[in-house]
């Protein structure tokens, strides 16, 4: 995936006020499939995926034993009993193995189907209006985090509403061989509307502003669901448990360690990963992710803090760049909510 492809910022206005695409091909496809593929995502990750109806989708997390995360994933039914897994690129062989070797015993079938797919984001406000006359489903009809098999372009794909930028968007799963034409089609649909293509850089600013972690950033094998702030998405009630269940339930009743928090500088200076937030001049936490940000027109942080520094929002607050305390203001998550008008 590009780094960019003109000005960061643009792309990321662009993705804000009009629409954006992005070439996610680089992600990890695996299907679970067969009579007991239901059974065996409940026990390999934190979500319960026998809930899930067909046509939908779910974020979930596979953790480890002591309940430290593996990868976040977004889940798809793709049908009765088949689900298609979205891991992170570089975690994809160790999901695919973790997924084969928690699945022993349930008669589930395991494949990394990551060659044969290409993925393609469109995300922005125009996002629904630019698709529409390329597909013969309703883009506008697609509820959220659902999916369906559809026609883009003249290519058969799983067409779904899911997205990593806080915007509206769709994300099209494909044939590599039909990803070059769905990409045209949608550029020539979609240049009228202010679409542009978009690379990591604004991908990264804009899942930043929307609160959405990143991992190896706010998720890794030392933190837990809790710490990020996503315990909902772990279901402690599952009959049959899964992997880290008992870790888990002893840290959903633990006071937390630490809090993920927002933090907008009054500065121009831009946080980086790994920079120390003070308070009175104490380290009382660290920078995971940091960026200017073009909506807000202020860089922003998210960090992991001391318990203690999140429960008085009006405490003054620093983060030492470069050996300077630059002052920053407590803020919740996420930075930006698109409107729903």
């Amino acid at each position: 995936m590009p780094l960019r492809y003109q000005s960061e910022t643009a792309e990321h206005l662009a993705v804000r006020r009009a629409a954006g695409l992005f070439d996610l091909s680089h992600m990890g496809e695996i299907t679970v499939s067969g009579p007991g593929a239901a059974a065996a995502l409940d026990h390999a990750v934190v979500g319960q995926l026998s809930a899930l109806a067909a046509g939908r989708a779910r974020y979930t997390m596979m953790c480890a034993e002591d309940g430290g995360v593996v990868d976040d994933l977004v889940v798809y039914r793709t049908g009765g009993e088949e689900f298609l897994v979205v891991a992170n690129a570089a975690n994809t062989a160790v999901v695919h193995a973790e997924l084969r070797r928690r699945s022993a015993g349930f008669e589930a079938r395991i494949t990394d189907r990551t060659g044969d797919y290409a993925l393609i984001a469109i995300q922005g406000p125009e996002a629904a209006a630019i698709l529409g006359p390329l597909t013969d489903a309703d883009p506008r009809e697609l509820k959220y985090y659902a999916g369906r098999d559809a026609i883009v372009a003249g290519h058969p794909a799983w067409l779904a509403r899911t997205g990593y930028t806080g915007e509206d968007g769709f994300e099209i799963f494909c044939r590599p061989e039909a990803a070059e034409a769905i990409w045209n089609a949608l550029t020539s649909a979609g240049t009228p509307a202010g679409l542009v293509p978009a690379g990591l850089a604004a991908r990264d600013t804009l899942r930043l502003e929307a609160g959405m972690p990143l991992y190896g950033n706010e998720l890794g094998p030392d933190v837990t669901p809790y710490d990020a702030g996503l315990g909902r998405v772990v279901k402690l009630e599952k009959p049959d448990g899964f992997v880290g269940a008992s870790a888990l339930a002893e840290r959903a009743q633990a006071e937390p360690r630490r809090v993920l928090a927002g933090l907008v500088l009054a500065s121009r200076r831009i946080p980086r990963h790994g920079y120390p937030v003070l308070a009175d001049g104490r380290t009382v936490g660290t920078v995971t992710s940091g960026a200017p940000s073009p909506t807000l027109g202020r860089p922003i942080a998210m960090a992991y803090l001391e318990p203690a520094a999140v429960r008085d929002p009006k405490r003054g607050l620093a983060v030492d760049i470069r050996g300077r305390a630059e002052p920053a203001d407590l803020t919740e998550l996420p930075f930006y909510r698109r409107s729903r008008a």
